[in-house]
């Protein structure tokens, strides 16, 4: 089975101007996503999806595959996921006939992510060929129990429930819940193709640790992750 790493990297990030390439602790954020993915042993493929020549240049540098630039109307921020996963199917099979079974996205604000956890998820993939993918997630810190809608001043239950004292209880009495960490998706391409989705019916969850799952969207952010190096180094 051939699976395709896929980095969506855009030029116009808006949270933080040029997020994708600014340096971090010395190389571009880019980089470190680009390297995790080289090294695995089960990727076909690397290719960046961007619309910037200068992301083009700096993903080639670092040894991705940059085949083709992402056309403008799926390179704004209201892009979605599923747009730039089929634009880089079609492109690849209409130019090279090349198509993979699965694609790998690995979103570049991921830094921690290591080439071990890629393995992990596409390992456990090929054991599960009934499933359309996999999602890596993180246990949730704050509980949607625990959240609230603010409706014209008054609070509406974000998740209501039978009994309304679900909502004081402490976060050990509550079932589990897991939110996606924009670290490592997998999902078939007949999936994309057929259900036009990225996500398909019947998905596998690859449980990740706090530290893997930072998501660099914010300076803060950028900050955190800079202290995290000087902490590991």
């Amino acid at each position: 089975m051939k699976f395709l790493g896929l980095i969506p990297a855009r030029g116009g990030s808006v949270r933080v101007k040029n997020k994708n390439i600014l340096p971090l602790n010395g190389k571009p954020l880019i980089d470190y996503t680009i390297q995790a993915a080289l090294t695995s042993k089960h990727l076909d493929r690397v290719i960046v999806s961007t619309d910037s020549e200068e992301i083009k240049t700096l993903a080639s540098n670092a040894g991705a595959e940059v085949p083709f630039l992402r056309p403008a109307d799926i390179a704004t921020k209201d892009a979605t996921e599923f747009s730039f996963h089929l634009h880089a199917i079609e492109w690849l099979k209409a130019n090279q006939n090349y198509q993979s079974d699965y694609i790998v996205n690995l979103y570049p604000t991921s830094p921690f992510r290591t080439t071990a956890s890629i393995d992990a998820a596409i390992e456990m993939v090929k054991k599960h060929p009934e499933a359309d993918g996999l999602r890596s997630v993180i246990k949730c810190s704050e509980h949607p129990y625990k959240m609230w809608r603010n409706v014209n001043g008054y609070l509406e239950y974000f998740v209501n429930d039978e009994d309304p004292n679900v909502h004081t209880l402490s976060y050990h009495l509550l079932p589990e819940v897991f939110i996606q960490n924009a670290s490592i998706y997998i999902i078939k391409t007949e999936t994309v193709l057929k259900q036009r989705t990225t996500i398909g019916k019947k998905m596998l969850s690859f449980i990740m640790s706090e530290n893997e799952s930072v998501d660099i969207n914010s300076p803060l952010d950028f900050d955190f992750a800079t202290y995290l190096l000087s902490r590991k180094s």
